[in-house]
């Protein structure tokens, strides 16, 4: 089930001339995540005043074992896809209360 691969984008901060911070991600960081799953879950529709907006629901998951620096901010690279983080992101606790048991993350891609 973890056999995937994805890439994590996180855009770089930065400072306009007055004084705004944004993200610029024409070149964003990039790290490579291995032994995660994601699955495709829930899409929407919209047509509002002739556009029609499609919402796609994305689902991460990484192996037991696996812990990923993934923030809100942040968005995945996926089979050509990029997603963005749909929230926060769970770190789900060892049973045995040793660090990150794994991590999952709601995604989302916009189109239209």
């Amino acid at each position: 089930m973890f056999h995937q691969q994805v890439t994590r984008l996180r855009g770089v901060s930065v400072t306009d001339r007055y004084e705004n911070t944004t993200l610029d991600w024409s070149n964003p960081a990039r790290l490579i995540v291995n032994g995660v799953s994601v699955q495709p879950r829930a899409r929407t529709e919209t047509t509002t005043d002739g556009r029609t907006v499609l919402v796609s629901g994305w689902w991460l998951c990484t192996a037991p074992g696996v812990d990923v620096d993934l923030t809100a901010a942040d968005r995945v690279e996926h089979d050509g896809l990029v997603l963005e983080v749909d929230g926060d992101v769970a770190r789900w606790p060892d049973p045995d209360g040793d660090g990150v048991h794994h991590v999952e993350a709601a995604l989302r891609r916009v189109t239209g």
